[in-house]
């Protein structure tokens, strides 16, 4: 049997830090190498929660995509920005509530695609599949026939981007993909999305970050709410609308976590 370095071949380039990985390494995972570890902490190093904003992120991604299988009786999801296997991912979630549910993960780091592979087994009445693309060429992903194999684009989609879209630094171009993706899902899909914001950091932190940023020490580019609304344009959001990500529907009882230790703000919205 192959190994998992032998299965990667010469596609991985372990001397750059990827966001997945990253996100493994403040999630206390296992998958990640030198180059995303002191990346993970030069940014943690400025943003000390950054790990708190990684678990509420997949506590949210529970509770949405619980809401999208369940409530709103959604049956597909493509999920953009797949990251690395860890508790609760979405065809899980899916299942839980619709076991015939059918995911289309998607991701452009090829140690995300050899483990999905591996690890994200389907129930027997629903099925999974894994396609290495990259959400910056929406084309590639919409054109690529596992699409149409796992989705019937004549019925309502959930497209999950899930702290991706804040790896796009135009905030103008990341709505235009989200635009470009939902034109090809059909009436009564959604869009589930969060991104990193600086709306509740002091004007020193934001002074500070931008620093960070434009010497090329992150790749995380923040939004603001009316930005991140814009990539809700024409679609209807479902309540509370866009808010951060630990106040989305939040489990009753649960504590509420701080908005600037979290800075991540998410939302739902329906395609009419």
């Amino acid at each position: 049997m192959m190994s998992l370095m032998d299965q990667l071949g010469t596609q991985l380039d372990t001397s750059v830090a990827h966001p997945a990985r990253r996100y493994n390494y403040w999630l206390g995972g296992k998958d990640h190498f030198a180059a995303d570890r002191k990346s993970g902490d030069e940014i943690a190093q400025f943003f000390p929660t950054i790990r708190t904003m990684a678990v509420e992120n997949r506590r949210l991604l529970r509770r949405a995509v619980g809401y999208l299988a369940g409530e709103a009786g959604i049956r597909q999801f493509l999920d953009i920005g797949t990251g690395l296997p860890t508790a609760d991912n979405t065809h899980e979630v899916a299942q839980r509530a619709a076991p015939a549910s059918r995911v289309l993960y998607v991701d452009n780091d090829p140690l995300v695609l050899v483990h999905a592979r591996a690890l994200l087994t389907s129930s027997p009445e629903g099925r999974t599949d894994y396609l290495e693309a990259d959400l910056r060429d929406p084309q590639s992903i919409l054109r690529h026939p596992a699409l149409r194999t796992i989705l019937d684009l004549d019925r309502p989609v959930a497209l999950v981007l899930l702290a991706v879209l804040h790896f796009l630094p135009s905030r103008e171009r990341a709505a235009e993909v989200v635009h470009e993706l939902m034109d090809a899902l059909p009436s009564g899909s959604f869009l589930l999305a969060t991104h990193a914001t600086q709306d509740y950091a002091s004007p020193e932190a934001v002074a500070e970050y931008r620093r960070m940023l434009d010497t090329g020490r992150s790749d995380v580019w923040p939004t603001t709410r009316a930005e991140f609304e814009h990539v809700f344009a024409g679609l209807t959001l479902v309540e509370p609308g866009i808010v951060p990500a630990g106040e989305w529907r939040a489990d009753p009882g649960a504590e509420i976590p701080d908005r600037a230790a979290v800075g991540l703000y998410a939302g739902v919205g329906r395609k009419s």
